[in-house]
């Protein structure tokens, strides 16, 4: 097996938990680390043992042999790093959101097909393993037509502790999670046809909202609810898990509390508990979403590979930030937005 030679740009708080991730693969090595704050690059890469480090992309890019490079910087440096990248004939794996306008994004989904080069957007979310699990439920029929949906990611989690850039963020939960939660929903109820948005901003040391209730219709005629929050206090505030919920005409089922699935149909309830794998290097506040990040990137190595489909491309993505966009728009102008 040929190994795939990769970079990493940024060694911020989220870096080090990403080339951990990869470093669990069998195939893939991280050869070069590259931040404008050289110092962060050099103890990342003495930390993890990668021999060279740049504080210059175009540098890095001119000198290092790289199949695919992983961009894990702040949302406004994403689109000239990818495009760099692709100056260069590297392929893009790019943490979310690829860019912070629909247009730019557009742009560079339009580059990276006009160039032949490969652009994927690391989006975890629905890698979980619990997540997974409640896609087999409904894929498998048992709840008959589904009717409704709801997704909550609600909690209390001072997320703004281990990064605080993010009270900076002028749109923020919509922008932060909303890239994953609504990406979620298509992954378990297709595309949307029309959106509705209302947005709250709670905590006054911040710039953008931390409350947001989206609603849609998906799918097969699914009304799906996404609820996002990070001034939510509940029963269970078990940041980061997502809670889902389902109603169909033959049955139900429920993503509840400690990874737990629960069928409902007229033969009794099912539980079972869906486990995320156990990594020693995760952080315990975080340990569901970084075991995530090994099986998004064992698909994305794959695809780079040739030998499997990328779940997550660009292009893909595109469909996603549209909804994220959109509830920007509908939250603003109090209308619902259709899709054609």
């Amino acid at each position: 097996m040929r190994i795939m030679r990769f970079a990493i740009i940024g060694a911020g708080f989220w870096a080090r938990y990403q080339l951990s991730g990869w470093r669990e693969l069998v195939g893939a090595e991280c050869v070069a680390i590259c931040d404008r704050d050289r110092a962060k690059a050099e103890a990342m890469a003495q930390e993890f043992g990668v021999a060279a480090v740049f504080d210059d992309p175009a540098e890095m890019f001119a000198s290092a042999t790289l199949d695919f490079v992983d961009i894990i910087t702040t949302p406004e440096t994403h689109g000239p790093l990818a495009t760099i990248a692709l100056r260069h004939g590297v392929p893009v794996i790019c943490q979310k959101p690829l860019t912070p306008t629909i247009e730019e994004s557009r742009q560079l989904v339009s580059a990276a097909k006009g160039a032949g080069i490969s652009l994927y957007v690391h989006e975890n979310w629905r890698w979980q393993a619990p997540i997974r699990a409640f896609r087999e439920v409904l894929a498998s029929g048992r709840l008959g037509k589904v009717i409704r949906g709801r997704i909550d990611f609600a909690n209390s989690f001072p997320v703004f502790d281990n990064q605080p850039n993010l009270k900076e963020m002028e749109q923020f939960i919509i922008a932060d999670m909303g890239t994953h939660i609504l990406d979620v929903a298509r992954f378990l109820w297709g595309e949307a046809t029309d959106l509705y948005c209302q947005t709250r901003r709670i905590r006054a040391d911040i710039k953008g909202e931390d409350v947001a209730t989206v609603m849609m219709r998906m799918g097969n005629d699914v009304t799906v609810t996404a609820n996002m929050s990070y001034a939510s206090r509940w029963e269970f505030d078990r940041f980061p898990e997502t809670f889902i919920y389902v109603e169909g005409s033959e049955g139900g089922a429920s993503l509840g509390a400690d990874c737990t699935v629960k069928v409902f149909t007229r033969d009794g309830v099912e539980e079972r508990r869906v486990a995320p794998p156990d990594y020693a290097w995760a952080n315990p506040n975080y340990a569901l979403i970084h075991a995530s990040i090994v099986d998004c990137s064992r698909n994305l190595l794959s695809a780079l590979r040739g030998e499997g489909t990328a779940e997550t491309t660009g292009a893909d993505n595109l469909k996603t930030l549209e909804l994220v966009f959109a509830a920007y728009d509908s939250a603003a102008s109090g209308k619902a937005i259709k899709f054609s």
